[in-house]
């Protein structure tokens, strides 16, 4: 299964949500999950991963199903030196065992051109990085993700759940 999740912070909590899909062109997900986190860490600026990752590793902890890949939003790797993003943490923290795909929606400083990705009718692009995989096969599979915008419609999906937009 491909997981893709996402996390919106309120005062003190966090909701976080995952989207659990068999193939990268599916419109609907096999299974979604969303979880309330609460405590979690103040926004600390250049360290974001320190309060999205406890609350992705929470999420995880409550899938059954074997993941073979996770989509985050956000970075794998910090512009053209390629510094530690949130999806280097998160593989390091599954032991390099799952691969990780990294797509934003905004760039990072420096981030390198042969990250963008113009999907559907779009002229802006989505920034996506990787690791455990190449760049080229991290582009390739969102490029097929289902959706005629910019944003793929499981990554959306993922986004409103978390949001509180639609329920699972």
């Amino acid at each position: 299964m491909i997981l893709a999740i996402d996390v919106q912070y309120q005062e003190d909590s966090a909701l976080a949500a995952g989207v659990l899909f068999s193939s990268w062109n599916c419109a609907t997900p096999d299974n979604s999950i969303v979880k309330t986190i609460q405590g979690i860490a103040p926004y600390e600026a250049g360290s974001f991963y320190k309060r999205e990752l406890p609350c992705i590793l929470s999420l995880l902890e409550d899938i059954e199903e074997a993941i073979s890949v996770i989509v985050v939003d956000g970075f794998v790797t910090l512009g053209a030196d390629e510094d530690k993003g949130l999806g280097m943490h998160l593989y390091a923290s599954l032991e390099n065992k799952i691969p990780v795909i990294g797509v934003a929606k905004r760039s990072f400083k420096g981030t390198p051109e042969q990250c963008e990705l113009y999907s559907g009718d779009s002229t802006k692009p989505l920034f996506v990085t990787a690791v455990g995989m190449t760049l080229g096969e991290a582009k390739a599979h969102i490029a097929s993700m289902h959706g005629e915008h910019r944003i793929p419609t499981l990554l959306k999906r993922v986004d409103q759940l978390c949001r509180g937009i639609v329920t699972t």
